[in-house]
């Protein structure tokens, strides 16, 4: 194991594992036995205790030992002394299991099992535990018990926290030690203990206890993750915020009744044209929250006639809880006046109960209003019909901007300081990362280390997150991007985080910007002539993106082109509510679940994923890696049509299904697929009842 030789094991010791084999198969059969009958007698229970200390892994040798203890207890009704001597033995059992292997699973959870009964003494618990964390100070498992004694005993979380100083003094190599420390100091922050606040206090003093292990041992990770833990908690607001919306803030929002002709005096970072008859309203917060809904979110307008409007979480894994949240203003009844400006108001958090899923409140009431505009440009009668979006280079020039043009990276103004103390946090944030890129320079002059490269890396994105609301460019940009450059060739077998960690920081500095956005905004040769008219296309291909990111940033994208990178997941997209066209061709995407977010894209017409690996691999491994809506335990209601139609057999295909299934697609292409056969391509035709090309084909 590890590299070690393997060695020929001596007679006497395979003789004294048969013996050992043949005893264990002995107690094995009696127990069987015994639990098969619902016998529990003392002696049947000698015979499970002895398999026990053979055996402590045995999950139903402690599951009969639990059941017998109920039987013994309910059986006689003894008196407490009786009680307590039935649950010490279960006790001396667990702590015999636990000398033959002092990290089974079992015998840990069946010693909390008899605990929780309530009839025995904990104040020996602590002393068994230092026993066996000088046997291995890092058994997560003992550390997992220690916490639930120490709330059995109501132990103060502060003498918690020095215990764990004592362990890491003792030896900085302790990751459990360091683990818990973070367990127990984000609850003594989050509740504000005395000595405790203010959080930059604490904060400062941490830092300097893992700088300590740091330079003493740079190999040791311990530490490292530790001061991973410690760069979120200075960089991250505890309180959610609204960070992005559509439309944004302070925007003119012009609407086009029908097809827009190419008119010079439309936006067409803002123009929105709609089938449906709504306007797609997008909240985007930086963290995770539940309870957005007409109670905490007001909107005033002659679209919200109707009152209270009908929030939904944009979550691939079908939870009530999102960073992304949408909602749809309907145009009114009345008709709209093309020479007039309809302003829409927005209030957020204004009434509490929004509330982030680490236990925050939004505690910043914060509001932002748009305007709309009608413009109603009458059809082209030359054009008959939709026209197919062809993705060709030559079908694309670079967009030209107008000066009165309004800027689409417009968004909620994160520096809107009400206090003194948000005020100073924000200076301290700054200057703390701003010291910590400092010490990691000069470290990293001393000693090549792959993980302190990673570290100055995520601590200069950390820096220019905390600065753009106010700066004109992400200022170390182009310095991460060469670091996780040099880790993805110094550290192979983690290429793959190195690689998203790289496409995310690049997709930061291109949607910085006005101007670098710019540079992959362009318009499609036939938009006069399609639905996407007076639309920008942003081009986002050949750049081997591995991860998609910047969705708060691209809210506004109607048109977008992923084609020719590396994407295993699009993961991110539901955000950008009003995709019309999407070209993921020639990409890594492997199955249905990596295109699970394409169910939220209600306004989706056209999808090229041709080119990727859907239906190559028998086993599908994203279903591991990423979130999605693709789960087993979602109810399929099949219609009996739909299972057998013809030779098709709807069953083989229920993943493209539940995709597909709610999508009004004009034009797919998936050709390049291993799973593009002709059936399947003429179960698509069936369960996409708007589609008019396939593959490049018009469908009759």
């Amino acid at each position: 194991m590890h590299g070690r030789p393997r060695t020929a094991p001596k007679p006497e010791d395979s003789a004294d594992s048969a013996a050992k084999a043949e005893k264990l198969r002995s107690l094995q059969s009696q127990f069987l036995s015994n639990h098969h009958n619902k016998i529990y007698t003392k002696e049947a229970l000698e015979v499970n205790a002895k398999l026990l200390e053979i055996n402590p892994e045995h999950y139903t040798a402690w599951n009969y030992r639990k059941l017998a203890v109920e039987h013994r207890l309910s059986e006689s009704k003894p008196d407490p002394d009786s009680v307590k001597s039935i649950l010490r033995e279960e006790l001396r059992v667990v702590e015999s299991a636990l000398k033959q292997n002092y990290k089974s699973y079992g015998a840990w959870h069946h010693r909390k099992w008899v605990l929780n009964k309530g009839h025995s003494s904990i104040d020996h618990e602590l002393g068994l535990l230092d026993r066996f964390q000088k046997v291995d100070p890092r058994n997560f498992h003992a550390w997992d018990y220690r916490r639930f004694v120490a709330a059995l005993m109501n132990r103060a979380e502060v003498d918690e926290l020095q215990y764990t100083t004592d362990m890491i003094n003792t030896n900085f190599s302790n990751y459990s030690a360091w683990h818990n420390r973070s367990i127990l100091l984000s609850n003594l922050l989050k509740t504000k203990v005395e000595g405790f606040y203010p959080k930059e206090k604490v904060l400062n003093e941490e830092y300097e206890l893992v700088h300590q292990a740091l330079f003493t041992d740079p190999d040791d990770q311990s530490g490292w993750f530790y001061h991973l833990w410690l760069l979120d908690q200075t960089v991250k607001a505890d309180a959610p915020l609204l960070i992005s919306s559509w439309p944004a803030r302070d925007s003119n929002l012009i609407l086009s009744g029908d097809r827009c002709l190419d008119d010079c005096a439309l936006s067409a970072f803002n123009t929105f044209h709609s089938d449906s008859g709504k306007i797609p309203l997008i909240l985007y917060f930086n963290q995770a929250v539940e309870g957005v809904n007409s109670s905490t979110i007001s909107v005033e307008s002659v679209f919200n006639t109707k009152g209270e409007l009908t929030w939904k979480p944009l979550s691939t894994n079908n939870s009530e809880t999102a960073q992304v949240w949408v909602t749809h203003l309907n145009y009114p009844e009345e008709k709209l006046h093309s020479s007039e400006a309809y302003s829409v108001e927005v209030r957020v958090g204004h009434s509490q109960g929004i509330i982030s899923s680490s236990g925050f409140r939004y505690n910043q009431p914060s509001g932002f209003a748009f305007k709309v505009f009608v413009r109603s440009v009458e059809k082209d009668p030359a054009v008959h019909g939709e026209e197919m979006i062809s993705w060709r280079d030559e079908n694309f020039i670079l967009y030209e901007t107008r000066s009165q043009e309004s800027n689409p990276l417009l968004s909620l103004d994160l520096l809107n300081i009400k206090d003194y103390h948000e005020q100073t946090s924000s200076m301290w944030r700054a200057e703390t990362i701003a010291n910590e890129i400092a010490l990691f320079r000069e470290l990293l002059s001393v000693i090549s280390c792959k993980i302190g490269k990673l570290t100055l890396a995520r601590l200069l994105v950390a820096h220019d997150t905390l600065l753009s609301p106010c700066a004109k460019k992400m200022v170390h940009s182009e310095e991460v991007i060469k670091l996780y450059s040099d880790l993805m060739k110094l550290d192979p077998p983690h290429f793959q985080y190195y690689k998203d960690e790289y496409s995310l920081v690049l997709l930061q500095q291109i949607t910085f910007s006005r101007e670098s956005l710019l540079r992959y905004c362009f318009r499609h040769r036939d938009g006069a002539s399609s639905f996407m008219s007076n639309s920008i296309c942003l081009r986002l291909n050949n750049l081997s993106l591995s991860r998609m990111g910047s969705s708060e940033r691209l809210l506004w994208v109607q048109m977008l082109d992923l084609s020719h990178n590396e994407l295993q997941s699009i993961e991110g997209l539901e955000a950008m509510q009003l995709l019309s066209c999407l070209n993921l061709s020639d990409n890594k995407l492997s199955s249905f679940t990596a295109l699970g977010p394409l169910i939220l894209l209600k306004s989706l017409k056209v999808l090229n994923v041709s080119r990727n690996e859907i239906g190559l691999h028998s086993i599908d491994t994203t279903r591991y890696l990423c979130s999605s809506p693709l789960s087993h335990t979602e109810e399929i209601d099949w219609n009996r049509d739909e299972i057998v139609t013809g030779d098709v057999n709807l069953r083989n295909y229920w993943e493209a299904f539940l995709i597909f299934r709610g999508l009004n697609l004009t034009q797919l292409d998936i050709v390049g697929n291993a799973i593009a056969d002709e059936k399947f391509k003429s179960f698509l035709v069936k369960i996409v009842p708007t589609l008019m090309w396939l593959d490049g084909g018009e469908l009759h």
